[in-house]
């Protein structure tokens, strides 16, 4: 087991008596790079790992999601204290962290691997982000229909360590890539223009 999956599994399964009792969220946004900056600015949210989810191959690479046909998700799994924040404040930046209505990827990376969804932990993560998504559909914010689909938790595999808060580590090249590939242009546009 990677070591920031070891990490994250140990803080969401410690339940010393006086300490926080965590959740875990996972949630598929395109690049995982650019899907942990979000989250880990919450207060409320002790870890963030990048890794792949809901595909058919164990412990995939890197390469093999990446050159498609495992069926994994590049994603984020967000360790929370839902003392301090809620499931829905999560759902609330996921949504404004893509673009949902992208059926073929996000941004500038193409392919099922860069697909958006919520995978869901249990019933209430479940009923919760099917709400969120049906109030984002009624509010008429988007012009286009909402391809996100909202499924079941799959095991998820950390990704390589040189993965793991890429924008800390490699700040220029981070912000060089989420320019190039048009991401803030297109949220922008989506979430922050009048409806």
């Amino acid at each position: 087991m990677r070591a920031a999956a070891l990490a994250l599994l140990l803080l969401v399964s410690s339940s010393a008596p006086g300490e926080p009792k965590l959740a875990k969220a996972t949630f598929a946004g395109g690049c995982f790079w650019c899907m942990e900056p979000p989250f880990d600015k919450l207060e409320g949210v002790v870890a963030t790992t990048s890794g792949y989810t809901g595909g058919k191959v164990s412990n995939p690479s890197y390469e093999q999601v990446s050159y498609g046909g495992t069926g994994h998700l590049e994603a984020v799994e967000v360790a929370y204290d839902p003392a301090k924040i809620s499931y829905e404040k999560l759902l609330e930046v996921f949504w404004h962290n893509v673009d949902p209505t992208d059926a073929g990827g996000q941004f500038c990376d193409r392919g099922d691997q860069y697909k958006t969804a919520i995978f869901f932990h249990d019933e209430e993560q479940r009923r919760l982000a099917e709400e969120s998504k049906q109030k984002l559909v009624e509010s008429g914010r988007l012009k286009e229909p909402i391809t996100t689909p909202i499924r079941p938790a799959a095991t998820f595999y950390a990704a390589e360590e040189y993965h793991q808060d890429y924008y800390e580590k490699n700040p220029i090249r981070y912000k060089f890539y989420r320019s190039r590939c048009g991401r803030d242009r297109v949220l922008e546009k989506l979430w922050k223009s009048p409806t």
